[in-house]
């Protein structure tokens, strides 16, 4: 370690330098720094699934259980940013939790899951998104969570912060009759996993039902099959009474939408991942900042412009939406649900679009 730091130092003093860069050597979590992260553990959930608890900078203001952060690394010398829920609430220690799992072909998540370390730095931005819930003070509601594969990391950061948990997000023994009356909650998760191996955070779920803090619905698609939205009610007979939360892949989602806006019923919703129904036509993305990036009409912007090095603002691989909203000057996109075609130019001013779900239809300007 001390040789580590000596051949950084020697390295530094031969660049120019100012006085924040020497500092920035010797306290990189001090107030006033660029936000960065240190890396205090590295927890396996599953097998492509682990936990890494973070401790902030000195400027870190905190989240409220659901928001997101965004995390910076340096993988093979390009610094990759990518949005992750907040798996637990405030903490006592300070520090801040993520859950990652590994994407098949990713570049950040297998980095995070497999290579990362204790004491590794990594770079943030503060926490930020709207699934959070309401205001619990007066006569709470009724709650069912539909989450999915890793869609279950913002509600896990709810839960821990309604009902007294150890660090570890288990509930504590020692509180179990505060558990089950805490805040007179009423919730119900149905959690969907490929099996219960593979089910992220399952033993916490399993734990806090047993505690009388939830009623977990637990549906495997190796044993239950595939869950049926259409026939939620069997598994939640009061669904009517209840405002649903849900987090998770696009297609369980979708039916869910339908299903809610079918029956008229409250419904809060964060998706991962978009369907591509129709490909623009491809062209240059210019930014402000003088950099242009040559983007295929099948390939989000948000990805394109993240690929060439463009340090974009985004939630959505996190599942918050909106979060990568930026204002289109100049030029067309094509939405890559339904390929609709958005333009912009002088005359009509700009036009706000979502970065995840567009792409070039033709060269286009961001505000960005």
């Amino acid at each position: 370690m001390a040789t580590a730091l000596l051949r950084r130092f020697a390295e530094l003093a031969a660049t120019p330098l100012v006085p924040d860069d020497y500092l920035d050597l010797f306290n990189p979590l001090r107030p006033g720094a660029e936000l960065r992260g240190r890396i205090v553990s590295v927890h396996p959930e599953t097998a492509d699934a682990a936990t890494l608890v973070i401790k902030p900078g000195a400027d870190w203001a905190g989240h409220v259980p659901g928001q997101y952060v965004r995390i910076g690394v340096d993988v093979d010398g390009v610094r990759q940013w990518r949005a992750y829920s907040l798996t637990h609430g405030p903490r006592r220690d300070g520090h801040i939790s993520i859950t990652v799992k590994a994407v098949a072909d990713g570049t950040v998540s297998p980095y995070l899951v497999h290579r990362s370390r204790p004491g590794t730095l990594v770079h943030l931005e503060q926490a930020t998104g709207d699934f959070v819930l309401p205001d619990l003070d007066v006569d709470p509601p009724k709650f069912l969570f539909v989450t999915a594969g890793s869609g279950v990391t913002p509600v896990v950061g709810m839960l821990r912060n309604l009902f007294p948990v150890t660090e570890s997000g288990v509930i504590d023994p020692k509180s179990r009759s505060a558990a089950t009356n805490a805040a007179g909650l009423d919730i119900t998760v149905v959690h969907v996993a490929p099996s219960e191996p593979d089910s992220i955070f399952g033993a916490d779920l399993v734990a806090l039902h047993a505690a009388g803090a939830i009623n977990l619905v637990a549906r495997y698609d190796d044993t239950h099959g595939v869950l049926d939205i259409n026939r939620l009610v069997d598994l939640v007979p009061d669904l009517h009474e209840r405002i649903t939360y849900a987090c998770g892949p696009g297609g369980l989602l979708d039916a869910l939408a339908a299903h809610h806006e079918a029956l008229g019923l409250p419904l809060h919703v964060e998706q991962f991942k978009i369907s591509t129904v129709e490909p623009g036509a491809g062209g240059s993305v210019a930014f402000n900042s003088g950099v242009e990036v040559i983007a295929d009409g099948a390939t989000p912007i948000l990805t394109a412009a993240e690929s060439a090095g463009v340090l974009m603002p985004s939630g959505c691989r996190m599942g918050i939406c909106f979060g990568c909203v930026l204002p289109m000057t100049d030029g067309a996109v094509r939405d890559l649900r339904n390929g609709a075609i958005t333009t912009a130019d002088a005359m009509s001013g700009p036009v706000k679009i979502q970065t995840c779900i567009s792409a070039a239809a033709g060269p286009c300007r961001l505000d960005h």
